[in-house]
């Protein structure tokens, strides 16, 4: 069985890995693994050992803490409300926004996530 911290370390690593535009061969090459197992360690069948999750933070370019971040909250269920998917970190959509977003240099990210805050306010 499936323990929950495990499939959530999991999604982080593949949510950071899609992040970077790193396929599954390149993390596993990098920390000197098959790629299977990284399809393992992102579905929470197996777990990632603390000296295995330090080597994917460096290739990943995060703090081992990434991995657990969102791990002790338990959104309200008025935040589950509307078209926002249960897990954020599972949906395409979201992360290709994301990706996009980080991508615009930090003084119009700032503009624009000042827009989106007004604009959601007003909807």
């Amino acid at each position: 069985m499936k323990h929950p911290v495990d499939v959530h370390v999991g999604k982080r690593i593949r949510h950071r890995r899609w992040m970077n535009g790193t396929t599954q061969q390149q993390l596993a090459e990098a920390v000197g693994i098959k790629f299977q197992q990284i399809q393992k360690y992102e579905t929470g069948m197996n777990r990632v050992s603390a000296s295995r999750l330090w080597d994917i933070a460096n290739v990943l370019k995060v703090p081992v803490s990434f991995f657990f971040d969102g791990l002790d909250v338990q959104p309200p269920a008025e935040a589950q409300a509307g078209d926002m998917p249960g897990d954020i970190l599972t949906d395409k959509e979201a992360l290709e926004l994301l990706r996009s977003y980080y991508a615009i240099p930090e003084n119009q990210r700032r503009r624009l996530f000042d827009l989106a805050r007004v604009l959601s306010e007003a909807a």
